[in-house]
C-alpha cells in the first residue's frame, strides 16, 4: 500500500517554536498509552502553548496514515534524555477496543477489531521506517538506530515506558521481527519466504478478501477484510478454491493466502 503523509504541523507547540534542529541518527518507536485511534485527536490537543511533548508523527490506528507534526530534521521531545537529540520520534495510535487497567495492562474487549488497529499500525510504521532510513542514510539494522522506547529506557537515553512491546507482545510482534520488516522492506526485498512457518504476519492485497468459517470456499463466508492491512496467520490449510489457507489470530476465521503477501 501507498504511504499516506499528512503534514500537520504542530505550529503552536513550544517544542516546534523552539526551533531545535536535529540531524538524525535513529528513529524511535512508541504508541500512545491510551485507547485513542485518532491521530487528530493528538494534533489538536498538541497544537498549543505549554504541552510539554511533541513527536515527529502520529500513525493513525483507523486508516494507517501519517500524521506529520515536526520537521523531520527539527529536534523533538519525545523519548525524555539524549534520545531527543538523536533520534526522530513517532507515535503509533491505539485501539478504541481496549481498556487500561493499570500501567502498561489492559482489557482487550474486541480481540479482532484490536489485532486489525494494531497490525494497521505496524504496517504503516514498516513502511515509513524504511522511508526514513532511505532519506537520512539509516541502517535499520544498525545498533541503536531503530529503538522502541522501552529500548531506549534500557539504553539510558529514554524515560522509563514500556511502549510498544506492551501492546505488540500479544500478537507474537517484538522490535527484532520490526527491524528485520524495515530492512525487508528498504531493500524491496521480501520479508518472509512464499510458505513461511506459522505464525507469521501477512499483509492483504485485495480491496475485499472473505473471511469465511473454514479453508475453502465451500465454508460460508462470516466477514470481509477491505483495508489491506496486516494480519497475524497462527495456522495454514489446504482448501477448495485456492491453493492455501490461512487462519487468523483474532479467531474471525480463515482467508485465501493466494491474497496475502508475508511481512
Amino acid at each position: 500500500m501507498a504511504l499516506t503523509v499528512h503534514q500537520t504541523y504542530l505550529t503552536q507547540n513550544d517544542c516546534y517554536r523552539s526551533g531545535g534542529a536535529l540531524t538524525p541518527q535513529g528513529l524511535m518507536l512508541h504508541s500512545v498509552g491510551c485507547a485513542q485511534p485518532d491521530a487528530m485527536a493528538f494534533v489538536q490537543s498538541w497544537n498549543q502553548p505549554g504541552v510539554k511533548a511533541c513527536v515527529h508523527g502520529f500513525i493513525d490506528a483507523n486508516t494507517g496514515a501519517v500524521y506529520q507534526t515536526l520537521p523531520w530534521t527539527c529536534r523533538g521531545w519525545h523519548g525524555g534524555g539524549s534520545s531527543n537529540n538523536t533520534h526522530i520520534g513517532v507515535e503509533m495510535c491505539e485501539p478504541a477496543s481496549i481498556r487500561y487497567t493499570s500501567g502498561a495492562n489492559f482489557l482487550d474487549q474486541d480481540p479482532a477489531a484490536t489485532e486489525a488497529a494494531v497490525l494497521r499500525t505496524y504496517g504503516t510504521a514498516v513502511d515509513l521506517f524504511a522511508q526514513l532510513c532511505r532519506t537520512f542514510s539509516l541502517d535499520p539494522l544498525g545498533d541503536g538506530v531503530i529503538l522502541s522506547h522501552r529500548e531506549g529506557h534500557q539504553r539510558g537515553i529514554a524515560t522509563n515506558h514500556g511502549d510498544p512491546e506492551h501492546l505488540w507482545s500479544p500478537f507474537g510482534l517484538t522490535m527484532d521481527i520490526f527491524r528485520q520488516a524495515v530492512s525487508a522492506a528498504l531493500t524491496g526485498q521480501a520479508a518472509a519466504p512464499a510458505s513461511p512457518a506459522v505464525p507469521f504476519l501477512g499483509r492483504v492485497t485485495a480491496d475485499a478478501l472473505h473471511i469465511r468459517s473454514g479453508p475453502g470456499t465451500n465454508c460460508p463466508i462470516v466477514g470481509t477484510i477491505r483495508d489491506q492491512g496486516v494480519y497475524t496467520i497462527v495456522e495454514t490449510a489446504d482448501g477448495q478454491g485456492d491453493s492455501q489457507w490461512g487462519k487468523l489470530k483474532s479467531g474471525a476465521g480463515w482467508i485465501a493466502l493466494d491474497y496475502v503477501t508475508p511481512q
